[in-house]
């Protein structure tokens, strides 16, 4: 009977062991894949206002050409 509840504490040692190692790589894992969203978000917000620049420039220029050729809004 002891030996069966050895065998069985040892057991739950082992599981307990591989479950922190799991929970320890997911844990890793979840803070780079933070970091990356956190990149991506900088990088889209730069890609945004890059695109809004580039849209305020293209307004400008049309503006310009409807003036060139005499029309107004």
């Amino acid at each position: 009977m002891v030996e069966q509840l050895k065998g069985v504490e040892e057991g739950l040692m082992k599981v307990l062991r591989e479950l922190r190692k799991k929970i320890e790589v997911l844990e890793n894992e979840r803070t780079s894949l933070l970091a990356e969203v956190e990149n991506l978000k900088r990088a889209a917000e730069a890609k945004a206002g890059k695109l809004e620049s580039e849209v305020s420039r293209l307004r400008e220029e049309v503006k310009a050409l409807k003036e060139l050729l005499g029309e107004t809004e």
